[in-house]
């Protein structure tokens, strides 16, 4: 049996509803779940209540950009009330930035030529929160690239024609955000910061001295070696070790989603000490 930590909905830049991601999770010998979009807790009381209805273990999540030492870094939270005000507010902020970011992109692109508006992109994120990812997929429909990396590679990754930064907290502030809102802060896919694993061993340990709970060390493409060297991080730092698949459904659909007896089964036995985790922060 295996649980599936991180995975991404309708609400940010996933493509499967809530219902579809239980009914997936069950039909994939999931045991346990988290949605964990990005900078938005909007689907996951709907989550835990199909999970309720399907006698499937949910956990609270979000996924939150965030910034150490001039490095981009994701930070999972878990365990977060879904009605805490504070954090839906200290949130606001960062899906603000996201809106003003997509705004200056698309200037970009109609500057380069592309008729790309507005209207495009809110058609494209539906009720979800829009991002690079859904403008990518619009470069796609219109034939501007070939492939969600060629969109990133030409036009939206870091440095490239239409790239602009936008409003994100400090690692350090975000940890500290979601312990404050009972929920505990791991660090996500750290094997995509360096895949020569030369940067995560010092930002590991610091990050672990300003409260860090985890490191999903269970993740798609890391490969063994890089586990391995994630596993001996953890038990340095006293962290927890969680996974996910980042399923994002047709948006990405390179990312496949957990399942039991597949090639990619985070054990159901990391639920447990995350559950207990989590509940010291109530």
């Amino acid at each position: 049996m295996c649980i599936d930590l991180h995975t991404h909905s309708i609400y940010s830049d996933g493509s499967s509803t809530p219902l579809e991601l239980v009914e997936l999770a069950i039909k994939q010998g999931i045991t346990a779940l988290a949605l964990t979009d990005h900078d938005t807790m909007d689907g996951v009381e709907e989550m835990m209540q199909l999970g309720e209805e399907y006698d499937l273990t949910i956990l609270s999540g979000v996924e939150i950009s965030a910034m150490y030492n001039k490095q981009s870094i994701h930070l999972l939270g878990y365990g977060i009330e879904t009605t805490n005000s504070t954090f839906t507010q200290w949130l606001a902020l960062l899906q603000g930035g996201r809106t003003e970011r997509n705004h200056k992109i698309l200037a970009s692109l109609q500057e380069l030529g592309f008729e790309i508006t507005d209207r495009d992109l809110q058609q494209m994120s539906g009720t979800g929160l829009a991002g690079r990812p859904h403008i990518a997929n619009i470069l796609i429909k219109k034939g501007i690239v070939r492939s969600f990396d060629e969109a990133f590679r030409s036009y939206l990754g870091r440095g490239k024609k239409a790239w602009h930064c936008r409003f994100c907290y400090s690692a350090i502030e975000t940890i500290s955000a979601i312990h404050r809102a009972g929920g505990i802060a791991v660090l996500a896919h750290p094997g995509q910061i360096d895949s020569s694993m030369k940067r995560q061993p010092a930002l590991i340990r610091e990050l672990a001295l300003y409260g860090l709970d985890g490191i999903e060390i269970y993740y798609p493409s890391h490969s063994k070696k890089m586990k391995k060297k994630l596993f001996a991080l953890a038990a340095e730092n006293n962290l927890l070790v969680t996974g996910g698949s980042d399923y994002h459904g047709a948006t990405r659909p390179a990312n496949m989603p957990a399942c039991s007896g597949g090639t990619f089964c985070p054990p159901v036995e990391l639920l447990a000490p995350i559950v207990e985790k989590i509940n010291q922060y109530k």
